[in-house]
């Protein structure tokens, strides 16, 4: 697959453009932000699914800014909106087929008939499984059975981070599907459920903000809890790479003195 990509923390975050998701019989895309790479510091089977994806994008402005200040390179968000906007956009035009997995019936059905008005040439199907932390054995044939027999171009998961991510890194294998897209909230966003702050904050790096804002006992920890002990890794970060900048130059250095003497 022909990317871009950069390296932070341990994690290859796609910066190229996304008409270039093409190349491997089937990928798995993902979403990082400031809240999910602290919760991945302390749960190594998410670590895992983020590290396995073969696109992992930087949905976060405190990603992005990490990546600024530790590398010095400027990378652009794409959010789950963007990726999931992008393939609807690429199904339509190739008469596509995509599953929603996750949510509620009723935000599943708002899709469904959103898509129907935006995107005719999408064939869609949908399915909400139950709503608890793991599924059993049963369940899990029972869920893919559902995906397979329509068998999706794309399948999109919406059952929120981790539980998504670590779901499809595990069952990536049995799904018949070319792209399984983990994109969480964006079902209530796209559904019209939940609405997504203005393209004003989002331009301006706010919308975390504004979330805030709007709901603050479910987002306090996420924002008000997590982003100090995420400036605090990056700080770390950004400590070890200026040291590391500075121990090769002093040896630049002493090279050249002594080749100088």
């Amino acid at each position: 697959m022909n990317t871009l990509k950069s390296e932070y923390g341990g994690y290859n975050l796609f910066t190229g453009d996304l008409n270039n998701l093409t190349g491997l019989p089937k990928i798995t895309i993902n979403t990082i932000n400031q809240y999910s790479f602290c919760i991945a510091e302390n749960d190594k089977d998410f670590k895992k699914a983020l590290q396995n994806s073969d696109v992992l994008l930087p949905d976060g402005i405190g990603i992005v800014l990490a990546l600024k200040a530790v590398t010095g390179k400027t990378i652009k968000k794409i959010s789950g909106t963007d990726i999931h906007y992008h393939l609807l956009t690429k199904l339509n035009k190739e008469k596509g087929k995509c599953f929603y997995l996750g949510s509620s019936e009723n935000t599943l059905g708002k899709i469904k008939q959103r898509l129907a008005l935006e995107f005719s040439n999408i064939t869609c199907d949908y399915y909400s499984p139950p709503f608890k932390i793991a599924f059993s054995d049963n369940e899990n044939v029972e869920i893919i059975q559902k995906i397979n027999s329509f068998k999706p171009d794309v399948l999109f998961v919406g059952m929120t981070a981790p539980k998504q991510e670590k779901w499809s890194n595990e069952q990536k294998d049995n799904i018949d599907t070319g792209i399984i897209c983990s994109i969480g909230a964006v079902f209530d966003f796209y559904a019209g459920t939940v609405k997504r702050p203005a393209d004003i904050w989002i331009n301006m790096g706010l919308e975390w903000f504004i979330r805030l804002c709007k709901e603050p006992k479910r987002m306090w920890k996420r924002y008000l809890y997590y982003g100090p002990i995420f400036l605090y890794i990056l700080m770390k970060e950004k400590f070890k790479a200026d040291l590391a900048y500075s121990s090769t130059n002093n040896i630049k250095n002493q090279k050249r003195y002594k080749q100088i003497h």
